[in-house]
C-alpha cells in the first residue's frame, strides 16, 4: 500500500495520479457550496453507477462469448488491506507515541518550559492568525493536496538546486537565532572563533 502512494506522489502511472489529483481537489472544492454529506453521497452514486455498469458490460460480454468473464475490478478486490496482530498493535504504539509526544510538547510550550521555545510558538500563532483572515482551512487542504503531488516530484528533479537554497536559509536562521540568544544574554559582540582569542596584527 505505500508503494502504491508512493507511485502515485511521484506520478509513476500518470493517469491514475491525474485521476486521483482531479478527483481529490474536486471534491475539496465542491465542499465550498455543498455540505461534505452531499458531496459523500454524490460521489458514491457517481463511483456505484459506473462500477455497476462496467460489470454489467463484462457479463453481457460473457453471456456474448466476447469475452473471458473476468472480473473488472479483480486487482482492487484482491488488494489486502488487513493488518495482522502484530501490524496493529506496531501502528497503534506508534499513535500513541505520536500523541502523547504532541501533548507533552504543547504542554512545555504553553506552560513556559522554555521561554525562547513559548516567544517562537506565541509568534507563529500571531502569524496563523493573519493566515486566517486571508483564507480558511478547506483551502489550505487543498493547497496542502497539490502540494503533495508536486513538490515531492519538483524536489527529486530540482534536489541540487533545493539543497542549496536550503543551505542559505538555514545558515540565516541560525544567524538570527545567534542574534537573539546574545540579545537575551545581555548583548555584547559575537565570540570570536579563533583559539585564544583574537591576535595583535604585527605590524
Amino acid at each position: 500500500m505505500a508503494s502504491k502512494v508512493m507511485d502515485l506522489i511521484y506520478w509513476k502511472d500518470t493517469e491514475r495520479t491525474g485521476m486521483v489529483l482531479t478527483g481529490l481537489v474536486v471534491g475539496l472544492l465542491s465542499l465550498f457550496q455543498l455540505s461534505i454529506i452531499s458531496v459523500v453521497s454524490t460521489v458514491s452514486l457517481a463511483v456505484m453507477c459506473f462500477t455497476i455498469s462496467v460489470r454489467i458490460y463484462y457479463q453481457l460480454l460473457y453471456a456474448l462469448s466476447w469475452g473471458d468473464g473476468e472480473h473488472p475490478f479483480k486487482s482492487y478486490l484482491d488488494l489486502d488491506i488487513s493488518f495482522s496482530g502484530e501490524q496493529a498493535d506496531l501502528y497503534m504504539q506508534k499513535a500513541i507515541v505520536m500523541a502523547l509526544s504532541a501533548v507533552d510538547t504543547m504542554k512545555r510550550l504553553f506552560f513556559v518550559g522554555n521561554l525562547f521555545e513559548s516567544i517562537k510558538f506565541l509568534v507563529l500563532m500571531y502569524l496563523v492568525t493573519y493566515l486566517g483572515d486571508l483564507c480558511n482551512g478547506l483551502t489550505l487542504i487543498i493547497i496542502s493536496v497539490i502540494a503533495v503531488f508536486s513538490l515531492p516530484l519538483f524536489y527529486r528533479q530540482r534536489q541540487e538546486q533545493v539543497d542549496n537554497l536550503f543551505v542559505k536559509i538555514q545558515a540565516h536562521i541560525d544567524n538570527i537565532k545567534d542574534f537573539f540568544k546574545r540579545l537575551a544574554q545581555g548583548g555584547g559582540p559575537p565570540p570570536d572563533p579563533t583559539p585564544g582569542g583574537a591576535k595583535p596584527k604585527i605590524q
